[in-house]
């Protein structure tokens, strides 16, 4: 059984890659969908400002990941004109899947009426959703979150209004605006909107192992999982989920966790392939998060991050970077836990 989206097509149950902001650029996505993970959003890109100036913007929607691999892009804004121009942008650059972000909950794009601020104004989000849809012939997609706060849980009416708009997806994070991402994911929640519509569906919010995977799938009825924050500093995560799902299914004993020395060479992958696309200034300071959740997993990871986060350049960063890859392989010393705290 699979997902068929237009040209994509997705094993059931899927397991994807959220789009995160300043996070899932091409060398994210890349590793992400080497170490299994079925399908990697872009980053979340203000459809105004891609129009405006393109620049990073379009960076960001590049299709080209130099893998083959099938593109989506999350588009968020609160205009349907231009957020239908930014969608047909990008299918005409060979996009394989738009989805259309009604879910972050940062001040900056909730106070300009995007985001999670679209789940207030029902009648504005079905009017960006049908100029999307009828702007372009590939598929379009939601992402949203259970309400604006506790007492207004409005995704089942939501989902209802992207029904009829021609979504083709929804994914729903299992938090309200006002929670941010403090306290539990509601998966029960989750569940109503699941019985509120037909459509397919992928389940985010605290799933950071497999079992926690298997749980959030069977409360839900998903169809799938968004893997986030857990995915921070191990992108390998959504990939050993997905073939752990898949073993299960078959019968098989899930997967071990990438032993270190691939893991190390998938650091040291990212840290030149952000100075590749980032260039060596903005690299290495786009490279310093990166570096730090990396440590959080690592043996002698505070020390190192202390060292990386003084590198002033990018020989300096590469040095420090590779001195401490090449200790933890000449010392073969490995962690317990692939998993991260959502």
């Amino acid at each position: 059984m699979s997902l068929i989206l237009g040209s994509v097509t997705l094993p059931k149950p899927a397991v994807v890659l959220a789009p995160m902001a300043g996070i899932t650029d091409r060398p994210f996505r890349r590793l992400a969908r080497r170490f299994g993970c079925h399908l990697a959003w872009s980053e979340m890109v203000a459809s105004r400002e891609l129009l405006r100036a393109r620049g990073r913007s379009l960076s960001m929607c590049d299709p080209d990941d130099g893998d083959g691999a099938p593109f989506a892009v999350q588009l968020a804004g609160c205009d349907p004109e231009i957020m239908a121009e930014a969608a047909r942008f990008n299918a005409d650059r060979g996009v394989a899947l738009i989805d259309i972000n009604m879910g972050c909950p940062v001040k900056k794009v909730v106070g300009g009426q995007g985001g999670a601020a679209l789940m207030r104004d029902e009648a504005l989000a079905g009017r960006i959703m049908e100029a999307v849809v009828t702007a372009v012939d590939i598929p379009v997609t939601l992402k949203t979150r259970l309400g604006w706060g506790e007492g207004d849980l409005t995704a089942p009416s939501l989902v209802r209004v992207a029904e009829a708009a021609g979504i083709r997806l929804v994914t729903i994070h299992g938090r309200t605006r006002a929670s941010l991402y403090a306290g539990r994911a509601d998966w029960a929640a989750i569940r109503a909107v699941r019985d509120a519509t037909s459509l397919p569906l992928l389940a985010n919010g605290d799933v950071r192992s497999l079992e926690e995977a298997r749980g959030i799938l069977r409360e839900t009825g998903a169809d799938g999982v968004m893997i986030g924050r857990a995915a921070l500093g191990a992108p390998w995560v959504p990939g050993r989920i997905a073939r752990g799902l898949a073993a299960e299914a078959e019968g098989r004993a899930p997967p071990a966790a990438p032993p270190l020395v691939e893991r190390l060479d998938a650091i040291a992958e990212h840290f030149e392939g952000l100075m590749d696309l980032h260039g060596p200034d903005r690299g290495v300071r786009v490279s310093r998060k990166h570096m730090g959740w990396y440590a959080e997993n690592l043996p002698g990871g505070a020390d190192f991050r202390t060292s990386y986060m003084a590198a002033g350049d990018v020989d300096a960063a590469r040095s420090v970077l590779m001195d401490y890859l090449d200790r933890l392989r000449m010392d073969g010393e490995d962690t317990p836990s692939m998993e991260k705290a959502a």
